[in-house]
């Protein structure tokens, strides 16, 4: 199976949150937050302007990047987890 997002979406696929703090802390599960940073798995076509004009995206398949915290929503498929967003819930593209 394969994820197809319509319009502006983006399915991406979260970065594992980090295990240890820079000082060596390991923390526990329940205190690890939920990651900002994923891979774009797949983009969709673009969403369409009131004129019917089709808006290109600005992200492709293969980017990292930065997305709103609480954006989005997540999606099991098969073992894999993915997280669907709105082009505009993506803060940056990291380069």
């Amino acid at each position: 199976m394969k994820l197809a997002p319509l319009g502006d979406r983006v399915v991406l696929k979260q970065s594992d949150a980090e295990e240890t703090t820079k000082s060596g802390i390991v923390l526990p599960t329940q205190a690890k937050e939920k990651p900002q940073y994923a891979e774009v798995v797949e983009v969709g076509p673009g969403a369409l302007d009131d004129n019917g004009k089709k808006i290109p995206m600005e992200v492709k398949k293969g980017d990292k990047v930065i997305y709103s915290r609480y954006a989005g929503n997540e999606v099991k498929l098969g073992d894999e987890e993915f997280i669907i967003v709105k082009q505009s819930d993506i803060l940056a593209i990291v380069k």
